[in-house]
């Protein structure tokens, strides 16, 4: 049965959401996370400080929905990246780096809305961590076929018993790789996902933040370096 057409009611309350979320991510990209106001953006679409609360309960129930979102669109950009047919697991991760970066060059302040410092007295709300994992996910089944080095053993014995432990993680695992806790890989794949994701998040953190800026390399530069050595360290 086709889906019922949303009625006009529905239709205007989603484009009203679509621009106050606009709104907010403007605000953002001007002066921070701290600079994102209700009743400024209420008095720039002409609306009442009260007609603005119907679309959201306040402030972190705004600032949740642009979280979930930056985190939907950072998976999708990695997804993407690991849809492309190649076959080499070293030439996947670097695809997958290079996505992740490229996105959040691109949208530096929704990347630093979910990576940057938090909000004092904000708290996320507990499906954004399902959501962060996604953007994780294709680098483990990039990682699922390595083989550690020695050096890299007690790393994968902690992320062993971690999967063996957290039934949430083991589903995650499983949803991308198809492994179960108990298999020897399972471990292995998280080990290289953490490291690499560790790896990422400092490169991509310091460039976004300007951090790179005279210093006399590019960021992309620095990251095929990293993930060069770490694919070194799986034999991938």
């Amino acid at each position: 049965m086709a889906a019922e057409a949303r009625s006009p009611r529905a239709r205007y309350r989603e484009q009203n959401r679509a621009e106050i979320k606009a709104a907010a991510l403007q605000q953002l990209a001007e002066g921070g996370v701290q600079a994102v106001a209700l009743t400024r953006i209420a008095k720039d679409m002409g609306l009442s400080g009260p007609a603005l609360y119907r679309y959201f309960a306040g402030r972190d129930d705004l600032l949740s929905e642009l979280i979930r979102d930056a985190y939907d669109e950072a998976a999708q950009a990695v997804e993407q990246a690991a849809a492309t047919p190649d076959g080499d697991p070293r030439a996947a991760l670097h695809a997958l780096a290079d996505a992740y970066l490229g996105w959040a060059v691109a949208q530096p302040h929704r990347y630093l809305l979910i990576q940057g410092a938090p909000l004092p007295g904000y708290e996320a709300p507990p499906d954004t961590l399902l959501r962060a994992r996604a953007a994780m996910g294709p680098f483990l089944k990039v990682f699922a076929a390595g083989v550690p080095a020695e050096a890299l053993r007690p790393v994968v014995a902690e992320m062993t018993a971690w999967v063996r432990k957290e039934e949430g993680v083991a589903d995650w695992l499983a949803q991308h790789t198809g492994l179960a806790p108990h298999d020897e890989a399972a471990g292995v794949a998280l080990a290289g996902t953490v490291l690499a994701w560790s790896q990422l998040h400092g490169t991509v953190s310091l460039e976004v933040s300007g951090q790179y800026a005279g210093m006399g390399h590019r960021a992309r530069t620095l990251l095929t370096a990293q993930i060069d050595t770490l694919a070194d360290s799986f034999q991938l």
